[in-house]
């Protein structure tokens, strides 16, 4: 486990003083104009585009709790609770855009400044719109892999397959929840026959981080080498809530790298941070760029 020493700032320390639109545009213009920055994003980064985050500006959660990784792994029920909510979840997908928060991070990429994004998010909207490397510290919504052989599967194509078993379902309305998820009565889970592995029949799992779950050690360690890398690190859409953003903010701050923070709400890193704008991502981001343009 990361320890606390050696962290520059200290617990005691104020937090920076938080900022508005414009003039936190302007500190982030100051701030990322010399490149070498490595955007870390969370779920406010996609909610423009559609998708719930877990915890709004409150940092409280606003949906149904989401499924353990224990609870899956061990429980066909489990699993099947998970699928019938995940088909019904998943439509949401098939028609969300990149917003204007990652046009602005693809632009700074293409611009020179931007040389990696690391992501929490589930949902490929960062390459979607053109952003390039990406790690997917969560994994990705896009594919399903077998529990038994390890077999890979389009989640488009698993969607199609299980529609064809299950033709009902596509009649179910239902509130939605961060990555895919949906809130559906207990009878269409009773109801509800997942559809298993296209190869070998063995039971499917999408490629993602289940809470509960260890990151895989190689996305960590791209994450790692990336804030390592970096000149400046740049927080956008988080609260930092989740271990493994909040622990490479705490990397890059014993490095002595930057940290600047765009984010509706506080962050469990408001005292590590050097930058703080409490401001909506799509309206901070393509200031920034704005700024930015004006200067090159």
């Amino acid at each position: 486990m990361e320890q606390d020493a050696h962290v520059p700032h200290s617990d005691a320390l104020p937090a920076p003083a938080v900022l508005g639109l414009e003039r936190g545009a302007a500190r982030l213009a100051d701030l990322l104009g010399g490149g070498g920055v490595v955007v870390l994003s969370g779920a406010g980064v996609s909610t423009a585009s559609g998708i719930p985050d877990y915890r709004g500006e409150t940092g409280r959660s606003r949906t149904a709790p989401p499924m353990q990784w224990d609870d899956f792994a061990g429980s066909a029920e489990a699993r099947r609770r998970y699928w019938a909510r995940g088909q019904v979840g998943y439509r949401r997908y098939a028609d969300v855009r990149p917003n204007a928060a990652h046009h602005a991070v693809a632009a700074l990429g293409r611009a020179g400044l931007v040389d990696a994004v690391v992501t929490q998010n589930v949902d490929g909207l960062h390459q979607a719109a053109g952003s390039d490397p990406v790690v997917e510290l969560h994994g990705t919504l896009a594919e399903v892999v077998c529990m038994d052989c390890a077999r890979r599967e389009p989640r488009p194509a698993l969607q199609d397959r299980q529609l064809e078993r299950t033709p009902w379902i596509a009649e179910v309305g239902a509130r939605a929840q961060a990555d895919g998820d949906a809130v559906v009565d207990e009878d269409v889970v009773a109801r509800f026959e997942p559809v298993g592995c296209v190869g070998c029949g063995g039971p499917l799992r999408p490629d993602v981080v289940f809470f509960g779950e260890f990151v895989p050690r190689e996305r960590i360690l791209a994450a790692r080498a990336a804030v390592e890398g970096a000149r400046v690190v740049l927080v956008v859409g988080s609260s930092l809530t989740v271990g493994s953003g909040y622990l490479l903010v705490r990397r890059a701050v014993r490095g002595e790298v930057p940290v600047g923070v765009v984010n509706l709400g506080p962050t469990r890193a408001d005292h590590l941070v050097d930058v703080r704008v409490d401001a909506d991502v799509c309206h901070v981001l393509p200031r920034v760029v704005e700024l930015l343009a004006r200067l090159r």
